[in-house]
């Protein structure tokens, strides 16, 4: 690549000297000559060539000396890279030009040697800034795109060492959390599209905010649903505990979202969420073009049907007992045994409760219910119907009440 030297000085044979001593450079392509006669045509050649890489200024110039120019160009956005030129002794003025944010300085009459080699270093010096700006650009974009997936602090760390970043695809043990919003596509139809982009924005913003404050990753967004994974891309050894407590504050942002919508007349529908673990097969699968860090495997879609089972349900939140085994002082009640779709085992699932539902006398009650309902016990019946009775919006007492009286005989359910 030719570097652009412009030469400011206004003797009249300067031109034709340079040209002369600097043939070689310029026959092989390293340097090309551009000339000014003053600061103020010089100002109007980087107007026209904003390519040019280095100015060469003398000091003394009519119209607009050298020291004059050297102040406008460090004013400019693109600060060019500049060598001052001055008489030999004349120690004053090179001392305000270095001040003024030159980057070497010759003296008069020019020592050719000396100014090919300080332009030589000047250009060196000029590419490593370039690279280094280069760089910076890189890690910017990188940690942009990043930043749509990943918490602040793992985007950051991602970006800084983007050759050894664990991207590439391999099966890892993982948490995933699936969400889905009820009834969405009624609101696509009735709400205005303004309305729609704003509350939509708000949404996915507000969960990202949840998910990358437990340092989840979220690794797909498609319109209302968002799937998450914990212990991907970096090791976390308590992902289970992350995943669940994670769910639970999605959760209740949800439904506080929901409640602020409500106000505005907007009847944005209840977010269902299931949350599993297991192995998948994590990475990037977006190719060279496009950057898609997410899961694929039993476990996602498993992740998936948990969280559709809630409609079944009538939960919001659904978690296997995988995930419920390992999180630590996991607090839930047992919902029974999931066959899902496309699965020929069954699948222990629970509802997650917050500590003071958890502890209510109503978690025991239905506790016990339960353990009739799994040993098969005809006192299951009056149990859960007693539940109901004192506790008419508890969905899984009504739930499995229903089930009982048209002959369940325990707590395996088919979920499609």
């Amino acid at each position: 690549m030719t570097a652009t030297i412009l030469v400011v000085d206004d003797e009249p044979d300067l031109e034709a000297l340079v040209l002369q001593k600097f043939r070689r450079q310029i026959r092989e392509g390293m340097v090309g000559f551009m000339f000014a006669r003053d600061g103020l045509e010089a100002l109007q050649s980087l107007e026209l060539h904003p390519d040019i890489d280095l100015v060469v200024s003398d000091i003394n110039m009519p119209r607009m000396d050298g020291l004059t120019l050297l102040a406008k160009l460090q004013e400019a956005d693109d600060k060019k890279a500049t060598v001052i030129v001055s008489a030999y002794g004349d120690m004053s003025n090179i001392r305000t030009a270095m001040n003024r944010g030159a980057f070497d300085f010759v003296t008069k009459p020019i020592d050719f040697v000396d100014l090919e080699a300080t332009i030589e270093k000047t250009l060196r010096h000029i590419e490593m800034l370039r690279e280094t700006r280069r760089r910076q650009a890189e890690a910017e974009r990188a940690l942009a795109s990043l930043s749509r997936f990943f918490s602040p602090a793992l985007a950051k760390r991602l970006a800084a060492s983007p050759d050894s970043n664990g991207m590439e695809a391999r099966w890892r043990d993982v948490a995933a959390i699936f969400t889905d919003v009820t009834g969405f596509t009624s609101v696509v139809e009735t709400v205005a599209p303004d309305v729609l982009g704003e509350m939509l924005n708000e949404y996915v913003g507000g969960m990202a905010e949840i998910v990358f404050g437990h340092e989840g990753t979220v690794a797909k967004v498609i319109g209302d649903a968002i799937q998450i994974l914990f212990n991907a891309p970096g090791d976390q050894p308590d992902y289970a505990t992350r995943a669940v407590v994670c769910a639970q504050d999605i959760d209740a942002w949800a439904e506080a979202f929901r409640a602020r919508w409500r106000t505005k007349g907007v009847n944005f529908g209840a977010t269902r969420i299931g949350v599993h673990a297991g192995p998948a097969l994590v990475g990037n699968f977006g190719g060279s073009r496009f950057f898609d860090y997410t899961a694929y495997g039993d476990t996602t879609n498993t992740v998936a049907r948990l969280e559709a089972a809630n409609k079944f349900l009538g939960t919001r939140v659904c978690v296997s007992a995988v995930v419920a085994d390992a999180a630590l002082n996991f607090q839930g009640r047992p919902i029974g045994d999931l066959v899902l779709r496309g699965r020929s085992a069954p699948l222990r699932a629970y509802e997650p409760l917050p500590a003071e539902r958890f502890k209510a006398q109503a978690t025991a009650q239905y506790a016990e219910a339960f353990a009739k309902l799994e040993a098969g016990d005809a006192a299951a019946i009056p149990a859960f119907a007693a539940l109901v009775g004192l506790h008419a919006d508890d969905p899984l007492a009504g739930f499995h009440l229903k089930r009982l009286l048209n002959g369940a005989k325990g707590v395996r359910m088919h979920v499609d």
